[in-house]
């Protein structure tokens, strides 16, 4: 009989099926953005060439003598629907220095962090940037984290139009209250509170959009249940933004319109230099800059 190698890690199975699942997902979005690219024959960018993702490796950085991990950065840029879309996923791992354990403290107590620094992370990230300034710009992501001591999933979506439409935001919302009644009903108002006050611009006391949903660390203690309501979250991104794509993508526009556009790019920009947490992280462990700062509009504007 074989002895089981005391250094084996007992939570390989699960990392490896949660790095699938998200290049999955990536895969499956990347697919129905570029079919949307395909069927769009209407509006000023109609006769370019239907926009494709452009794929390249990356890496994260890490400390002498370490493997720190990478991923896949799929960026679409100048569409005929999309200017900018980044659709990312990363698997890295290392040794977490002083900086980011103390970030990662401050919002919960990580037994023995400073004593074992190292860690794990996957997940998946989206940004969509779009042409015409009646389809609303959206974000996704999800993610898994993993420390010897602890471990934990995170992740949510965000609808971020230029002109606040109510039947959209309310469409956006039920999709993802049906992802999260589906695991707990108490999920959908805790993370939807969560996201009203993630996403808000502090320093102009407005928020980034018309929210959706929101939530880290969660750690119910059962890996299987987190892990298939993450696995719902990213499912319902398709089903709440898909929709609405098609209600507008068609519709004209105006150049008034596309500068209060690139206006309220300036604030997403804002936001997510200055608050996210996804950002901060990744430029504090070393991960690739260019897929990190992915979410930046290719064009914004400051009044």
């Amino acid at each position: 009989m074989t002895e089981p190698d005391p250094n084996a890690d007992p939570f390989a199975e699960r990392k490896a099926r949660a790095a699938a699942w998200f290049a999955e997902l990536q895969a499956t979005i990347c697919a129905a953005f570029e079919r949307l690219e395909e069927t769009q024959r209407h509006g000023p960018h109609a006769a370019l060439a239907p926009g494709r993702f452009e794929r390249r490796a990356t890496r994260r950085e890490p400390a002498p003598g370490e493997d720190g991990g990478g991923g896949v950065m799929a960026i679409m840029r100048q569409g005929r629907l999309f200017e900018k879309v980044g659709v990312n996923v990363s698997t890295v791992h290392g040794r977490l220095d002083a900086r980011a354990r103390q970030s990662l403290t401050a919002r919960r107590d990580i037994p023995g962090l400073a004593e074992d620094p190292r860690f794990w992370a996957a997940g998946i990230s989206l940004v969509a940037h779009m042409r015409s300034p009646k389809v609303p710009a959206v974000h996704m992501n999800t993610r898994m984290f993993w420390t010897p001591a602890a471990w934990w999933f995170g992740g949510g979506a965000d609808l971020n139009p230029m002109v606040e439409l109510a039947e959209d935001t309310a469409f956006f919302h039920d999709r993802l209250r049906a992802a999260c009644d589906a695991h707990d009903p108490g999920y959908y108002p805790r993370f939807k509170a969560w996201a009203d006050e993630y996403f808000m611009i502090r320093h102009r006391g407005e928020p980034r959009g018309v929210g959706g949903i929101f939530y880290d660390d969660l750690c119910t203690g059962d890996w299987e249940a987190d892990f298939a309501f993450t696995r719902d979250v990213g499912r319902a991104f398709l089903e709440a933004w898909l929709p609405i794509v098609e209600r507008h993508r068609d519709e004209p526009w105006t150049e008034e319109e596309r500068a209060w556009q690139l206006i309220r790019r300036g604030r997403y920009a804002e936001f997510n230099l200055v608050y996210d947490r996804g950002t901060r992280f990744g430029l504090e462990t070393g991960h690739n800059v260019e897929a990190v700062l992915m979410s930046l509009p290719p064009l914004a504007a400051w009044p």
